[in-house]
């Protein structure tokens, strides 16, 4: 699934000064725990959270995710945007709750990695 069509899913704002809308996108993460997403996360991934700090840009980095999706309408500081911009990392805001967009992208064909996968 591309960056484009989660885009259109979850209703979702590009916040990012470019969106790399045809990215391919493998696994889904949904998690507020950033020690959760460590242990969980795979190549390709799109991180879903309302975890709004710099903690989430970092970790992203760590695991070379290269979409985050912020839920409940949250926006990131300009700073989270800029340093996630430097990293070439797309942010996106919808205004879905995490289930919610968990539910979307599940139902229409994304999964996520799980522990058995590793």
């Amino acid at each position: 699934m591309t960056i484009s069509e989660i885009i259109f899913l979850l209703d979702a704002t590009p916040l990012s000064q470019t969106v790399q809308t045809d990215h391919k996108i493998e696994t889904v993460c949904g998690s507020d725990m950033m020690s959760d997403v460590l242990a969980f996360i795979k190549k390709n991934a799109l991180l879903l959270t309302g975890l709004n700090n710099l903690q989430v840009i970092r970790t992203a980095e760590m695991l070379d995710i290269v979409c985050l999706v912020f839920v409940r309408g949250k926006r990131p500081q300009e700073e989270m945007l800029k340093k996630a911009d430097e990293l070439g990392i797309t942010v996106l805001s919808t205004d879905y709750t995490m289930f919610d967009a968990c539910g979307i992208l599940y139902h229409a064909g994304l999964r996520g990695g799980s522990r058995h996968d590793a």
